[in-house]
């Protein structure tokens, strides 16, 4: 047997229980929104034009173009259509554009804890250090938005091998650190059950733009053609469509000027979609499908052979 994480079982997504997203959708969609700070002269960071030493005044200008401009112009662009954001949150935004913060408070928008900054990744933390990271990004959260967060998505995408175990037993009730399916997946952590949300790999503006070099009109497309796709696939099974996008890339005007199809072709099937946050589509789920039985023993994880009555047992 190769080497496992031991967190869930496999489950083909044809043999799952049928379900409906509220009003009897079909397909929950979601949008995150990254809002970031990185640290100057120091740290990781994704680099547009690599191969430059720190201080890098170039890359460090590029991504916190996002935090003076684009992230408003994006708030404007949601506005606009009336859609609420999932903000994949740094804390050190509470100090460092605190403005920004407040109009995403002010719409109402969820807040997800996404590190402190990221410039540093718990894959490369201690126990303890990844732990006490966790707690102070929390209580942060806690302090300005007068609630805990209930989901967590790792700075860089990079967690380690103990941050669901972690994140469960401070409380959290889903993370996007796993790629792994169109429906949520109650996975086996040492603090408890844990919620895997769909997050998106492929329809996500850093490795579609960045690391591909993909044109706006090429990721729009891309994003619209999953739509499209989605939707049939949906009349099968109900499913999460989540995209992500950060404030420093589709925030770019040349970029928002296409990404604006995406929203337009979202509007124009409203009437099949529901359109949401990934807290609210956990929270569903989890209201439907709690996590089962099986979750709470230690080296258990969940059998793709459970009765349908506990939801898709993946």
């Amino acid at each position: 047997m190769l080497p496992s994480h031991d967190r869930f079982a496999y489950s083909p997504i044809a043999a799952r229980p049928d379900f409906s997203w509220p009003d009897g959708k079909r397909l929950a969609v979601y949008v995150a929104l990254c809002v970031e700070h990185f640290a100057y002269g120091s740290g990781l960071g994704l680099a547009y034009s690599p191969g430059l030493a720190h201080p890098n005044s170039y890359n460090w200008g590029w991504r916190e173009y996002g935090n003076r401009v684009g992230g408003w112009r994006l708030i404007e662009l949601f506005e606009e259509y009336g859609l609420p954001l999932t903000v994949l949150l740094n804390s050190a935004c509470y100090d460092h554009c605190p403005e920004l913060v407040a109009a995403h408070r002010r719409r109402g928008d969820e807040i997800v804890a996404h590190g402190r900054t990221n410039s540093e990744h718990p894959n490369g933390m201690d126990e303890a250090s990844e732990r006490a990271l966790i707690a102070e990004v929390t209580a942060r959260i806690r302090a300005e938005e007068g609630t805990p967060p209930a989901g967590w998505m790792s700075p860089g995408a990079h967690p380690s091998a103990r941050t669901e175990d972690l994140l469960a037993g401070a409380g959290y009730g889903y993370t996007m650190d796993w790629p792994i399916d169109d429906q949520p997946v109650w996975m086996k952590t040492a603090g408890g059950p844990l919620l895997a949300m769909p997050y998106p790999h492929e329809v996500n503006d850093v490795p579609m733009v960045v690391l591909h070099d993909g044109t706006a009109s090429a990721f729009a497309d891309m994003a619209i053609d999953n739509l499209e796709e989605m939707l049939a696939q949906s009349e099968r099974q109900p499913l999460v469509y989540g995209m992500t996008i950060h404030t420093f890339i589709v925030g770019q005007p040349f970029r928002i000027r296409q990404f604006r199809r995406v929203l337009e072709a979202l509007a124009r099937h409203k009437d099949r979609i529901w359109f949401t946050t990934a807290g609210a589509c956990a929270q569903h789920y989890a209201s439907l499908f709690p996590a089962p039985d099986a979750l709470s023993t230690p080296g258990a994880c969940a059998s793709p052979d459970a009765s349908p009555t506990q939801g898709p047992q993946t």
